[in-house]
């Protein structure tokens, strides 16, 4: 699991494995967790390639790491996406111009 960094309390990322990983989740996360991993591992057996073992890892690392500093951040992200999906479009979204010129603004150009 994770610990804490700083006095200030900010956790840091679990290691890249599925143990340090899944004591970091939520049981519901940590369900989902071992299901992508038993698809993964059968596709590894089968490919013998761990290609795909390592984006899982990668993946539920960001995830663990997420959830630890924002807990519920995962489920707020998959319920936002579904909303601009069936909206067609982020209505709360800024503008890429705008937003590229806020870039440049703080690039000091």
């Amino acid at each position: 699991m994770g610990t804490p960094a700083t006095a200030s309390n900010h956790p840091t990322p679990p290691a890249a494995e599925p143990t340090a990983i899944r004591a970091c989740l939520t049981p519901t996360l940590a369900a989902e967790f071992d299901h992508e991993w038993t698809v993964v591992l059968d596709r590894v057996k089968q490919s013998q390639d761990l290609t795909d073992l390592h984006a899982l890892l990668n993946k539920w690392q960001h995830t663990a790491y997420l959830e630890q500093r924002d807990p519920g951040a995962y489920y707020r992200m998959l319920a936002k996406a579904e909303q601009i999906t069936r909206a067609g479009g982020n209505s709360d979204a800024v503008p890429f111009e705008d937003m590229q010129a806020l870039i440049r603004k703080r690039q000091g150009r």
